[in-house]
């Protein structure tokens, strides 16, 4: 006499062959031992956590702490998807652009009617971090033609206008749509990863620093 299987058993025989199959058929993306990050891929991975934390949008003004200040992570604002970006690279913006207004204030918008920079703010304000980004990072296209999609990677800043004429930003990720286009980590109402890029008219492409370094 045959002995007969349980339909327990050959399920069970069946899960475990297709598991191995798909083991054996798809490639895993496992960490290079030793492989250094470069400063996109660290921008990159704080986009990520920020993503991850899915901060609120709350464009409350607040006096925060200098240097490495942050209003409370559960919260912020687009410009703080970007700022706490850098922080994960090692780059704080907020003394950046703090020190580079401080010794160029006339170069920078004048829209809040300030006379002397503002450390708690003025990092976190879209106009000043595009003119930090134009005075010492890499000016990029700002077209999204299939054409020029590859000019967009990882860890560049976006920075768009919205219907509403309010600006916005984001950081770009690896990941990309069906067409190529890659998408956008940021804060408009909650920080997510979304298929954004054309959402809006795009008047800001820069990345920083201007050359690559890992470590």
């Amino acid at each position: 006499m045959r002995a007969c299987l349980s339909p327990a058993v050959i399920f069970a025989v069946i899960i475990a062959l297709t598991i191995f199959a798909q083991q054996r058929i798809q490639p895993r993306s496992t960490p290079v031992a030793g492989k250094q990050l470069t400063v996109y891929e660290k921008i990159l991975a704080g986009a990520k956590e920020n993503a991850k934390r899915a901060a609120v949008y709350n464009p409350t003004y607040e006096k925060i702490s200098y240097p490495g200040g942050d209003v409370p992570e559960t919260y912020g604002v687009c410009t703080d998807v970007v700022i706490r970006s850098f922080r994960h690279a090692g780059i704080d913006l907020q003394v950046l652009i703090h020190e580079d207004m401080k010794a160029n204030f006339k170069l920078y918008p004048r829209n809040w009617g300030l006379k002397k920079p503002d450390k708690n703010i003025d990092h976190r304000r879209v106009p000043n971090q595009m003119k930090f980004f134009e005075r010492h990072g890499l000016a990029l296209n700002l077209n999204t033609d299939k054409s020029s999609l590859n000019s967009w990677q990882p860890g560049d800043i976006v920075y768009w206008q919205l219907d509403s004429g309010l600006l916005h930003c984001g950081i770009i990720s690896e990941n990309k749509n069906q067409d190529g286009a890659p998408l956008v980590i940021h804060n408009i109402s909650v920080c997510r990863e979304e298929d954004v890029l054309k959402a809006w008219k795009i008047i800001g492409h820069f990345r920083y620093p201007r050359q690559a370094s890992a470590g």
